[in-house]
């Protein structure tokens, strides 16, 4: 069995990174894959669950598990912090599973330095305009808060150039689609192939 693959998913907040990750998840079951659980300081959202869409602790607590190096990634976002958790990840991508990470690219680029085999995409949302309207029907933030994400929006797509990938999530489907394929990609490369199959290969070149 290989080793899974670390996947590194960012966007602006409102462009679809996160129904993305879970559509992968609920549609591709032969795949082993995971999403990574993240820890955060931020406030639970109605219809979230501790454990399931994150792992909420006081500020206290993040910063003690900070001071003992258990983060592999750790970022201040809107006053909250968020980290991702070393052993976690590592246990996974030994088991031959592939996991995502839902972060933005400050974090990303912090994984890509202490781990640089992970693959990278990155979330375009179509326009400003519908950003905006996507960050508004979701019904979760005040107008101030919008504001800022929009505001930071402009920053946070700068970086798109540091990925590998990048889709543009127009119609939802089509984009699916795309993020499809850059799994399947990685998976059919020579070296994950060769993991997969070694006694098969053995076979074919056997004398």
């Amino acid at each position: 069995m290989g080793k899974g693959t670390l996947y590194i998913v960012s966007a602006p907040s409102g462009a679809g990174k996160s129904s993305l990750i879970s559509a992968m998840l609920e549609t591709s079951p032969t795949y082993a894959m995971k999403v990574s659980v993240s820890h955060t300081t931020r406030t639970i959202r109605p219809g979230e669950q501790d454990g399931v869409h994150y792992h909420f602790v006081e500020k206290q607590h993040f910063e003690t598990l900070i001071a003992r190096g258990e983060f592999l990634e750790y970022a201040e976002v809107f006053g909250n912090y968020y980290g991702t958790s070393r052993v976690w990840i590592e246990e996974n991508l030994n088991k031959g599973i592939d996991v995502f990470l839902d972060i933005d690219w400050q974090g990303g680029r912090q994984i890509r330095q202490l781990m640089p085999s992970a693959k990278s995409v990155f979330i375009l949302p179509p326009s400003k305009d519908e950003l905006e309207r996507r960050l508004n029907a979701r019904g979760q933030d005040s107008e101030e808060v919008i504001a800022k994400r929009m505001a930071e929006a402009k920053s946070e797509i700068s970086h798109y150039t540091e990925y590998d990938y990048v889709i543009v999530n127009d119609d939802f489907d089509n984009a699916l689609i795309d993020f499809k394929a850059i799994l399947r990609a990685e998976r059919l490369k020579q070296d994950k192939q060769t993991d997969k199959h070694k006694s098969m290969l053995s076979a074919l070149l056997a004398e």
